[in-house]
């Protein structure tokens, strides 16, 4: 698993065994090779043809971090549409050299209907590659390893690898944030931008690394019930598998060792964020909580209070803006429902696994303390 040609390997024996593909992993395994190599090459002519690039620093980053379906995508869209700073398109992360996106740009109508995003584009959540996106998916596109692997391939093997993808067992850090700041840096360049907006679930595992590496960023962390956001996101990711390798349809076996390992996966992103920041190894003066029923509530208040903890200038535009979005989270009515025993769980038991993130950010809102109180208080 240390080594990219391990990892494919491994993915390789995955489909083989578990979804009874085999030939078009290793088309795959090339096209992979393929855009590591070409991706490569042109990343050197960037600095010759983009002398920006040679200046710019991707350093004050506003990071959103939190388990998917907490609200992350619709506030790094917001954020990155009302001038926060830059967000990052999908194809700049599958295609990160900006001389190559120049390049392919008249051809993206084309790539768009061979574009991994169309297995995941759904009602819940839409997507496409020229969509802001989460930057969790440039690890996978870069060093083929992260979460991502794991949630959408690796939990099928026989033998579980989670540990392999916590950073108390093997951590990628250096690797990974490395490679963020290169991305980041073309990403200001291409959007003339001075600050990114990014999200990044899985640093929930990798804080104090990623604050230490990044000692002006600020983080957004992202609040939600888990009995709402666990099965949203097993929602969100069976629903791709289920259209690529009909996982319904899998033997009851295969299906329940995969959701349970799926399950604990989202359990830890959420311990060891708690555990970093019960231990206070997170500076608390750098994290905002945003709650999910704050947002959908009062998101007038919660933009006011985020702008006043990142510096931003709440213009009467931005309010105005704010305004009218504010008014349709309030009438928003969510027609998602989700069959806890359709993943073999009931509420009691995500209440009772999930106690801990109840306890400490979770309270009643009505006696919650106000957001930015708590982001300072530890």
């Amino acid at each position: 698993m240390n080594s990219t040609l391990g990892r494919m390997g491994r993915l390789y024996r995955v489909l083989r065994r578990a979804h009874g593909v085999r030939v078009a992993p290793l088309f795959l395994a090339l096209f992979f090779g393929f855009l590591r190599v070409t991706v490569g090459g042109f990343m050197i002519l960037d600095r010759v043809f983009f002398p920006r690039l040679k200046r710019t620093r991707a350093t004050r980053p506003i990071v959103l971090v939190g388990n998917p379906r907490t609200g992350t995508t619709f506030l790094q869209r917001f954020l990155s549409d009302a001038g926060f700073g830059a967000g990052m398109e999908l194809f700049l992360m599958l295609y990160p050299s900006l001389t190559l996106q120049k390049l392919l740009a008249p051809a993206l109508p084309l790539l768009e209907k061979l574009s991994p995003a169309k297995w995941h584009s759904t009602a819940a959540h839409e997507t496409s590659l020229t969509s802001v996106e989460t930057d969790d998916v440039s690890i996978l596109f870069r060093y083929l390893d992260g979460f991502f692997l794991y949630g959408f391939f690796l939990a099928f093997d026989e033998e579980d690898t989670l540990d392999e993808f916590d950073p108390r067992f093997r951590d990628t850090s250096e690797r990974d944030f490395a490679w963020l700041e290169t991305i980041w840096a073309r990403s200001l360049v291409l959007h003339g931008g001075e600050r990114n907006v990014a999200k990044l679930f899985t640093l929930s595992t990798r804080l104090p690394q990623f604050m230490k590496r990044f000692p002006e960023a600020q983080i957004l962390y992202m609040l939600r019930d888990p009995v709402d956001i666990i099965p949203s996101t097993m929602s969100l990711v069976t629903g791709p598998l289920d259209r690529a390798f009909g996982f319904w349809n899998k033997p009851e076996e295969v299906r329940r060792r995969y959701l349970d390992r799926l399950y604990a996966g989202l359990v830890k992103i959420l311990q060891r964020f708690h555990e970093d920041w019960t231990a206070g190894r997170i500076d608390a003066s750098r994290v905002y909580f945003v709650r999910y029923d704050r947002m959908m509530r009062e998101f007038e208040t919660v933009v006011e209070e985020m702008c006043a903890f990142l510096g931003h200038e709440l213009t009467p535009e931005l309010a105005a803006k704010v305004e009218k979005i504010a008014a349709k989270q309030r009438a928003y009515k969510s027609e998602h429902k989700y069959d806890l025993a359709k993943y073999g769980l009931t509420e009691e038991q995500i209440r009772k696994d999930c106690a801990f993130l109840y306890e400490t950010f979770l309270p009643p809102l009505e006696s919650a303390p106000p957001a930015a109180e708590v982001a300072v208080s530890g």
